[in-house]
């Protein structure tokens, strides 16, 4: 079988499109988990915190798809012969903490931490939309 260079370039950019998917939506529930932290800190009460919590819970699920579908757009970009490492490591929000020590204190640390996990996936988004360019020209 011969090998189909813009057929394999159209399938790591459906694969890259798949993984800016994934990474947006995580970023769209990251910014609302900003939000709702500072809701939070300004003393929100357990509705605030919530809130977050929810909007982080689904940023945890958006990652995890984010980080399978990088792996397969990785895959897909050898293919192509274009190496490319990528990941995000976000880390932990520090749930339990929040829960069960509710303060200012702990609010600013996870409030810390969803920032981190929200550069991350910008400049995560950066890398794949950089490449998506690369495989049009």
């Amino acid at each position: 079988m011969a090998y189909d260079f813009e057929k394999e370039k159209r399938e790591a950019a459906d694969a890259g499109n798949r993984a800016l998917r994934s990474l947006k939506a995580a970023q769209e529930n990251l910014s609302s988990a900003k939000n709702w932290g500072i809701w939070d800190m300004l003393g929100g009460g357990f509705i605030s915190t919530m809130a977050k919590h929810s909007k982080m819970d689904r940023a945890k699920e958006n990652l995890a798809k984010a980080r399978s579908d990088l792996k397969s757009f990785s895959r897909e970009l050898q293919d192509v012969n274009m190496a490319c490492h990528l990941d995000i490591e976000t880390g932990d929000f520090l749930s339990f903490a929040d829960w069960f020590f509710d303060g200012f204190v702990v609010d600013w640390m996870i409030q810390d931490r969803i920032n981190q996990a929200s550069r991350q996936v910008e400049e995560a988004i950066h890398r794949v939309e950089r490449i998506l360019r690369q495989l049009q020209d």
